[in-house]
């Protein structure tokens, strides 16, 4: 990737040799004071990011949605604002949310080149502010991504004592999954929870009587063979795809295992249908729990 190719302090380029007073004006857009893009760019999350921090000329500390991002956590909606704090209260250019705050130097680790909350604290900082079915996914991604333990957010939370949404990141902790692979399987996850089911295993194996690995679950119970997979748009477009899936469900079924395939529909406008077969089939596997029928 080339210099220009993501945003860039144009009074840097332009003294360093690698763009002309001209072409900055006329290939170029402004999103920030001195701070370009290639004209039409649609810029990721992470790059908003490193625009805010070469709007501050280097000295604020990213936090929040842009410290995740820049934490390699996937799914940063790219056009959210920028997150950064400063020492000092200034007015932030459209796109940048900046914040007065002074991060401690423990609680600051560096992304590269630039300056961002500790993943614990970014949980912290993401979990105060936002409701559960929103923080929960994020969460997930980014204690995957940097492998944070919940108990490290929890000691950050105790440093935090008192502050506005701390007891809340408190209530949200024991619901964080690392194995969650996308936001639909952490809404899954929840759902399950919600309803007073046993906690599922995330990015469950399963293997055949010669102990080869026929299948990775999304989650699933393995005491009581019962398995989910969220099926995203992919399994149903690809046929290659379909016809692994169709394949691996054989299987399963004749090692004696239980699978819900799970779509967008069946998670959101049909939950209750979704409950009663995850309920019908551990019931009918063994699991202690009541009988699902009315």
């Amino acid at each position: 990737m080339g210099a220009l190719d993501e945003p860039f302090v144009g009074t840097w380029a332009v003294a360093a040799g690698l763009v002309t007073r001209w072409a900055l004006e006329h290939d170029f857009e402004r999103i920030a004071p001195d701070v370009y893009v290639r004209r039409g760019h649609k810029m990721t999350a992470t790059e908003r990011a490193k625009a805010a921090t070469h709007w501050t000329k280097g000295q604020g500390v990213l936090l929040g949605y842009s410290a995740a991002a820049l934490h390699d956590c996937k799914w940063i909606d790219a056009h959210l604002p920028a997150e950064i704090a400063l020492p000092q209260r200034y007015r932030p250019p459209s796109g940048i949310r900046a914040v007065q705050a002074d991060i401690p130097a423990h609680e600051r680790c560096y992304a590269g080149e630039y300056v961002v909350t500790t993943p614990a604290r970014t949980a912290l900082d993401l979990g105060r502010r936002l409701p559960r079915d929103q923080a929960i996914p994020i969460l997930d991604a980014l204690c995957q991504a940097t492998k944070t333990t919940p108990q490290q957010i929890l000691d950050c939370a105790d440093e935090h004592q008192g502050q506005r949404g701390v007891k809340q990141v408190r209530a949200y902790v024991p619901l964080i999954d690392s194995g969650a692979d996308s936001p639909p399987e952490s809404h899954l996850r929840l759902l399950l929870l919600d309803d007073g089911l046993p906690r599922p295993t995330t990015q469950l194996p399963i293997r055949n009587e010669h102990g080869t690995r026929v299948a990775l679950a999304d989650m699933g119970w393995p005491e009581w063979r019962v398995a989910l997979e969220y099926d995203g748009i992919h399994h149903f477009e690809d046929p290659h795809q379909r016809a692994r899936d169709r394949d691996k469900a054989n299987e399963l079924q004749r090692l004696g295992w239980r699978l819900i395939c799970v779509t967008a529909d069946l998670l959101h406008r049909r939950p209750d249908q979704l409950l009663f077969w995850v309920q019908e089939a551990l019931y009918a596997n063994g699991a202690p729990i009541d009988y699902p029928y009315p």
